[in-house]
Formats: C-alpha cells, structure tokens, sequence
C-alpha cells in the first residue's frame, strides 16, 4: 500500500491538529504521552477483519477510559456492484485499504496499547525502531499520516464512483448471455475490472476469436 508507506518527510502534516506539533516535524512518533494532540495513524488488521476491529476496538476505547483520546476509527469504503455468477447484481462496499483500519486518537501509552492489543489487530504502519545489538527485533514506531495522505484517502472514498466486481479470473469459462455474440461458449483471458469488462475466446465460425464483453453480457460456467 503505496499511499500509506511515504517517507518520514511526509509525515510533517497532519489532519485536525488541535494542538502543535512540538517542534517534531517529520519524526515518527515514540509511545510518550502527548496530550491534546490528536493525528491520524494507519493500523494494519488480520485480513476481513476491518469492521470487527472497528467495533471491538470502539468498545475497549469506552472500557478502558480512553475514548477521549481514540476520536475516531474509519474504514473508507466506496460503493460497489458485485456480479455473481448467475448475472444477478449485488450492491456492496469496497474496501480503499483492504487491510487497514485509521483511527484519530492521541498517541499515549494507554492508546497505543489498546489499539495494539485488540483482537485481529497486527500492528500501527510505522518503522522498526531495532535495538542497539542488532540481534533482536525492535517494536514498530507509529507513523502519523501526512494531511496529503488523509486528504487524498478520504477524497477517494468520498467520489463514490461504483466500481464493478465479477466473479470471474482468466481461465473460467463463459457464457454469453446477451449481445451479438449470446449464446455463444468460451474462456476468459483478461478481466478488466475497471472498465467492467473481459475478454473471451469465442469459437466463431470454427475459429478462436477473442471478443471485448460487458460483465452484464456474460455468466460463469461451472
């Protein structure tokens, strides 16, 4: 996830600063207590897992006293259609980030350990801050998202622009249901999800001819 591994000079910007930046511009942040400074930070989750750990860990904020300080937990999501193999259209969510989780909170001890010990949570995108030997993993440094990287995340989920999902990979085999070309059997070679479009081999008057179909045109064969 390019957006959300800049380098260190990105991270001189942050989102909904209520307080300066201590004249740390650019550092990552260490598990000190900053009071009143709330930042935004990427939290890596166990895969599918997102929406689990936003409410567990909304809940643990309440238990253990802290959601003054962890504001707020957002998994940016845009709208999208999921083609099933029957052609029927379903209406779901996609994921910007799959993976992650943003939560805004005031990085302290007592946060930091309730974000990282709440289930299916691996760990802040951040550094490894190594030990002195060398011999020993160190603990990940949280990394603070720069206001490019926020703005640029949010604003992507805020352009709700459908994306189109098909149940489909290269290899499986098509029918084509409607268009010039219905009825007519192949395989897929490309799947171009963007477009809402494949490519099919179709066999057309004995020979293998590859064709550019809608995800509507088209249902799977088992």
């Amino acid at each position: 996830m390019s957006d959300l591994d800049q380098s260190q000079s990105d991270s001189s910007e942050v989102l909904d600063l209520p307080a300066p930046n201590d004249g740390e511009e650019g550092t990552l942040e260490t598990p000190t207590i900053r009071t009143g400074v709330a930042r935004w930070y990427a939290v890596q989750v166990a895969s599918s897992c997102e929406k689990k750990v936003k409410a567990t860990l909304e809940q643990r904020a309440v238990t253990l006293g802290v959601s003054n300080r962890i504001l707020e937990i957002e998994i940016p999501e845009t709208p999208a259609v999921k083609i099933k193999k029957d052609g029927s259209r379903q209406s779901t969510e996609e994921k910007v980030f799959p993976g992650y989780v943003l939560v805004r909170m005031v990085l302290d001890e007592d946060t930091m350990m309730a974000v990282r010990s709440t289930p299916n949570v691996i760990n802040f995108v951040g550094a490894e801050d190594r030990r002195a030997t060398g011999k020993a993993r160190g603990h990940i440094k949280p990394r603070t998202l720069s206001r490019q990287e926020v703005d640029r995340i949010f604003k992507r989920a805020a352009e709700k622009k459908t994306v189109v999902k098909v149940d489909l990979i290269e290899g499986d085999q098509i029918l084509v249901t409607a268009g010039p070309f219905k009825d007519f059997q192949g395989e897929v070679i490309e799947v171009s999800g963007e477009r809402s479009k494949l490519k099919a081999l179709l066999s057309i008057f004995g020979r293998e001819t590859p064709v550019e179909l809608e995800f509507s045109q088209v249902s799977k064969q088992n």
